[in-house]
């Protein structure tokens, strides 16, 4: 059975109440074995950018986290962050990707408190009734209405939650609210165990906040990452934790060679990596800042997910500000 993690930074257990070894980002999905106690045995399956790992002198393993200090674990080659490896994390080797050179597929068993994981919801049913119970409960013989097929056809554009569900931004993304049992849905599209839907309601106005013009509000990391094209040139208002500043090597072909971009977390509370292009002329401005300091800006998107390591990256429109953490 597979089950989401629920909480910021988990921590992913070699043993049972041993030794820390990986935090799990939240909303990340892991397949689960045994129980003990309020412990749940889970396996991590993703992928790691090939060159950050290398061959294992341990038995156990066939690869170690090479780079320092930690390196991200995605769903897929450039997909959604599932953990954060520290330098030394061992891993089994399942395959590569398709090019059989840049991701690496790979996988580690270890344990986690189940308080921190909740079981994947079943995908949003599109049938309105359970057909064998309907064949139980009604006549043999079909009504006219229903042999003309006006009653009997399935609105699949339709549906609702079988039990108080949680609504996401996008798939294995940030958590956006939760959608009441039998609360009418429109289907928009499925992908996989996933489906995307609609639903509209009333909230008082007072308790929003108007987008400037032109500028997107309440974008995340991972609705970029899942439809990268959507909102290439769109501005975006972002809140972020300022990291370093950086220049842009061979790894991140988005950003001209040399050119320097602020690494930040986010946006709040996502805890992905995005890459802010700046300006030499506004570094001043970023180099007054402390690490994990928060920061708002406003940014074009460049590219909804880079090529290599499949992190946003966008272009710096204004700093509007800090704060000391």
């Amino acid at each position: 059975m597979r089950y989401r993690v629920n909480t910021d930074n988990t921590w992913f257990y070699q043993d049972v109440a041993g030794r820390r070894v990986a935090r799990l980002a939240r909303g990340s999905v892991v397949s689960a074995g045994t129980t003990r106690n309020d412990w749940m045995q889970v396996t991590l399956d993703g992928w790691i950018f090939a060159t950050s790992v290398g061959p294992s002198d341990r038995p156990d393993f066939d690869l170690l986290v090479t780079h320092a200090p930690n390196e991200n674990l995605r769903a897929a080659p450039a997909g959604p962050l599932i953990a954060e490896l520290a330098q030394g994390f061992g891993l089994k080797r399942v395959g590569t990707d398709s090019s059989g050179s840049r991701w690496v597929h790979v996988r580690r068993d270890g344990w986690v408190q189940r308080s921190s994981l909740v079981p994947i919801a079943d995908v949003v049913s599109t049938r309105t009734a359970d057909t064998t119970r309907d064949t139980a409960s009604t006549p043999a013989a079909p009504t006219p209405a229903a042999r003309a097929g006006d009653t009997s056809r399935v609105d699949s554009s339709r549906a609702q939650p079988v039990r108080m569900t949680t609504l996401y931004r996008a798939p294995d993304g940030p958590e956006a609210g939760t959608i009441a049992a039998d609360v009418p849905v429109r289907v928009l599209s499925r992908n996989g165990e996933w489906t995307r839907v609609q639903y509209e309601g009333w909230v008082k106005g007072g308790d929003l906040q108007v987008a400037p013009a032109g500028v997107m509000l309440g974008v995340t990391a991972a609705e970029l990452r899942a439809e990268p094209q959507r909102y290439v040139g769109q501005a975006l208002r972002w809140r972020l934790e300022f990291i370093a500043i950086q220049k842009a090597d061979e790894l991140r072909p988005d950003i001209p060679a040399g050119a320097s971009y602020v690494l930040a977390r986010g946006p709040l509370p996502e805890r992905g990596f995005v890459y802010v292009v700046v300006p030499d002329s506004r570094l001043p401005a970023f180099r007054a800042l402390t690490p994990l300091v928060e920061m708002q800006i406003t940014a074009r998107v460049r590219s909804g997910r880079s090529r290599y390591l499949g992190n946003p990256v966008v272009d710096l429109i204004s700093l509007e500000g800090g704060t000391t953490p």
